[in-house]
């Protein structure tokens, strides 16, 4: 039985991170059969839509095996709608939070072991390298039909290693092998590779790790042309360019707008869309999906919640006013910056709501990436001086930021996991956080930057003024904006010219993650280096490494594309497939610590404060939220809290 832990508290940052041991089979999910047969319990439309004979009952729905979630509190009754907020026209990953992945294993509640989930059960040879999933018989998609192993062949064989419709994503890559994929019968399929991967299982847990059963094929393959002859009228009749493209827009992809913008589409999650979230939406609405595989542990069919509705906001303003007015009934990303605490605080009895703990594993919620490999020479060469990037971090007056614009929250950190952590690294986290504006200048003028112009501002060895932009994106954390005006100044006096460059999020993708043309950029780097979490921050290996994105190019195209990276990043790219593969708890530890010791070394990135443990706000009546909720995005939070499970009380 799938069991969901009691509400965590605040002993959950003194846990291990991770129970999970690569090479151990998961236990079975036992009495989902008898579950099924027993099962009875249905929203009250879906049982009049049974009466009328226009919906199976129930039992067959659901199938055989269905997944048995242990709700946190209590059963719960059937109805309502809850509202939550989205931030313009480019938040579907707040979508995705919301509504969840649905992906054949998923992390529990308290973001400490993996469980099965679209398959019932798992076994890991003991090698590491083949994998058995065990689907649920009877299983269905959201328009009834049934979902088996043909569907998981198809998005791995057709979609996932098919390098004309995406380039192999290194998930899916051991050894220098992309994985082989077996179908055993209708519902068992087996992923193998050339060598052990001890990750891999916590990789599919991930957001990212959906893929395997992302997409239908009875309704996705009509937009493929190993299956429709007549594909290219379907291109032209939908302006789409080529075949790729109208599949992503039929079928969407896991972080695009897209995947909620076709509501034809069939998807395995506990709501599907009614109203599209397509540009000129002022909201997007779910609603209860009528094959939702899972039930409660007295047979009820999930979800509990009729609807899922978030009304698009142009800013954070508008998402606070909405939450204190009481039109939000659970929101977490874009309210919890601590700047929006007091005023939510003092509103908690007018919007009916209470706070919850946000908790990250460790990390910073502002890193500063200069790109090492910048198109500009110049710029390239000052940018890839160690001693330049200690100088800005040196020059960092890290304590007036965080009691200007962080009202006093948090202590310097550069990044890496806390102290309490079981992959905490004392050097990557706590070097060159002295503000120490002698040092700077000194450093700065031993590197050849010690000529200035009329305004006082350092100029490059040809003459140029030394000057460059950090590009931020305002709507995902609206503090970044204020932060990097202080920068602006405090780097100022030694010498140091920036321009702060904010940009819409899909501008800002394209620019710092895709065509590699920014000068630097702060993001977020909650980060705990525990499998299934990419290390972005000491190894460039995704798009979130935008100190080093042409390394990255080179590293997910094995060396066909972008630029060979220097030998200590290789050295740790090497390092870090080595880890992906471990099955050893320790063993793995011992190899991100090498990592982490050579990054320290090199000192590529540097963050501001410690990731703060935020807030959420949840209406009182809703129930089955936990008081804490592990935040970070490799779990989706809140999805891990299974919103499937909430109700209102009446």
């Amino acid at each position: 039985m799938d069991q969901q832990d009691s509400a965590p508290g605040h002993e959950f940052r003194r846990r291990t991170i991770l129970k999970y041991i690569g090479g151990v089979a998961a236990l079975p999910i036992l009495g989902s059969a008898v579950q099924a047969q027993t099962a009875g319990g249905e929203a009250p439309n879906l049982a009049s839509l049974v009466k009328e004979g226009k919906l199976p009952p129930v039992a067959d729905r659901i199938g055989s095996e269905p997944l048995v979630v242990q709700p946190l509190e209590s059963t719960g009754a059937y109805g309502g709608e809850l509202r939550f907020g989205l931030r313009g026209s480019s938040d579907h990953n707040n979508i995705l939070r919301m509504i969840g992945p649905q992906g054949l294993v998923r992390w529990n509640p308290t973001y400490t072991e993996i469980v099965p989930n679209v398959a019932r059960a798992y076994d890991v040879d003991p090698t590491g390298r083949v994998f058995t999933f065990h689907l649920r018989k009877g299983m269905k998609w959201s328009d009834g039909h049934p979902f088996d192993a043909d569907d998981v062949l198809f998005n791995v064989e057709d979609l996932l290693l098919n390098a004309e419709f995406a380039p192999i994503q290194p998930r899916y890559i051991m050894g220098g092998e992309a994985m082989k994929v077996e179908k055993v019968d209708q519902s068992t399929v087996r992923f193998s590779f050339k060598e052990p991967y001890g990750d891999f299982l916590a990789e599919l847990a991930s957001p990212l790790g959906q893929h395997p059963v992302l997409y239908a094929k009875h309704y996705c393959s009509q937009f493929h042309p190993k299956y429709n002859r007549a594909l290219q009228d379907l291109v032209k009749q939908n302006g789409a360019g080529d075949w790729q493209t109208l599949f992503l827009q039929k079928c969407g992809d896991i972080e695009i707008p897209a995947r909620w913008a076709n509501p034809e589409r069939p998807t395995l999650d506990a709501w599907i869309v009614k109203e599209p979230y397509v540009g000129a939406a002022t909201r997007v609405v779910f609603v209860r999906n009528p094959y939702f595989w899972q039930v409660d542990t007295d047979g009820n069919q999930l979800p509990y919640v009729d609807t899922v509705s978030g009304a698009i906001s142009q800013d954070v303003e508008s998402l606070v006013l909405a939450a204190i007015g009481g039109r939000i009934d659970f929101g977490l990303r874009h309210l919890d910056p601590p700047a929006n605490r007091p005023v939510l605080a003092a509103n908690r009895e007018k919007g009916d709501y209470h706070f919850f703990a946000a908790t990250p594993p460790g990390g910073v919620d502002t890193i500063f990436n200069l790109n090492l490999t910048h198109k500009n020479p110049e710029l390239r060469e000052v940018f890839t001086h160690k001693d330049f990037r200690i100088a800005l971090s040196s020059a960092l007056n890290r304590v007036e930021i965080i009691e200007t614009v962080l009202l006093g929250e948090g202590e310097p950190w550069q990044h890496g996991p806390f102290e309490d952590h079981p992959y905490f690294h004392k050097r990557i986290s706590t070097q060159h956080l002295e503000y120490d504006e002698a040092k700077a200048n000194a450093l700065l003028d031993a590197i050849g930057l010690d000529k200035r112009g009329g305004d006082g501002m350092r100029i490059l060895p040809s003459g140029k003024p030394l000057k460059f932009k950090i590009d931020v994106i305002p709507t995902f954390n609206p503090e970044w904006v204020d932060i990097l005006q202080l920068v602006e100044q405090q780097w100022a006096k030694v010498g140091i010219d920036i321009d702060v460059n904010p940009l819409e999020r899909t501008f800002f993708f394209e620019r710092t993650s895709g065509s590699n043309d920014h000068d630097a950029a702060v993001w977020t780097a909650i980060q705990s280096w525990v499998p299934g979490q990419i290390p972005q921050h000491i190894v460039p290996i995704h798009q979130d490494s935008r100190w080093g994105i042409a390394w990255r190019d080179w590293y997910v195209s094995g060396g066909e594309k972008g630029e060979e990276p220097p030998a200590s990043v290789r050295e740790r790219m090497k390092l870090y497939d080595e880890a992906r593969g471990v099955v050893d708890t320790e063993k793995r530890r011992e190899i991100i610590a090498k990592i982490a010791d050579i990054a320290a070394d090199e000192f590529e990135v540097f963050g501001l404060a410690k990731a703060q443990s935020t807030y959420g706000i949840v209406k009182n009546q809703v129930k089955n939220v936990p008081e804490e909720i592990p935040n970070t995005w490799y779990c989706a939070a809140p999805s891990q809290a299974l919103p499937q499970t909430w109700f209102w009380q009446s």
